[in-house]
């Protein structure tokens, strides 16, 4: 019975390096989800790479049609721009094959929805606070044009959509601490192993 596995954790909790590693393990034979997105596809990016882009029409459709799984949905100048997990070929629990992707918190309770909670496996990253702030603030001031209100909204809205709370709610009960990238590493490693064999 294959299984998704979903990381998460609040901003700058290392979930990206961790994602990146974990899908280059070999041993744990993980094959990545790619999202869906409205938003216009940037340079550099690639159609089936990053995301697959749909016009909003086609999200509709999609929705309609009962093929949208999760979605989070941003207002932006542009008009609302939509990331979405979709019920498509790439999914396939009746096989062997398993699955990792990022999502919210809110998504993987929709997951668990879809797909059942027997299918869904949470991974949750945890940072304290502090930490998360500083390496956050790191990151920020190496961009060209660092954009702190953002990112302060950001860890504000962390601290509600991974309340305690929340998290009870959603039966998360085991977590991983990032204070070492490969302590951490490892920790997730070890128990997709015990999950996978």
């Amino acid at each position: 019975m294959a299984k998704i596995y979903v990381l998460m954790g609040k901003s700058a909790s290392g979930k990206d390096t961790l994602y990146n590693q974990l899908l280059q393990t070999e041993a744990l034979h993980l094959k990545r989800i790619i999202l869906y997105t409205t938003r216009p596809i940037r340079t550099g990016e690639e159609n089936g790479r990053e995301y697959y882009f749909v016009s909003q029409e086609r999200f509709y459709e999609m929705e309609n049609a009962g093929q949208v799984v999760e979605c989070r949905t941003y207002q932006t100048v542009h008009g609302p721009w939509h990331y979405f997990t979709a019920a498509d070929e790439q999914i396939n629990l009746a096989g062997t094959q398993n699955y990792l992707m990022i999502n919210t918190l809110e998504g993987y309770c929709r997951l668990v929805q879809y797909f059942g909670q027997d299918y869904v496996v949470p991974l949750y990253i945890e940072v304290e606070d502090g930490l998360r702030l500083e390496r956050a603030l790191s990151r920020e001031r190496q961009q060209a044009q660092p954009k702190y209100e953002e990112m302060c909204r950001r860890f504000l809205a962390d601290a509600r959509d991974f309340s305690p709370e929340k998290l009870a709610e959603a039966g998360i009960v085991e977590t991983y601490p990032n204070l070492d990238a490969g302590e951490c590493f490892t920790a997730l490693k070890q128990k997709l192993q015990s999950c996978i064999s």
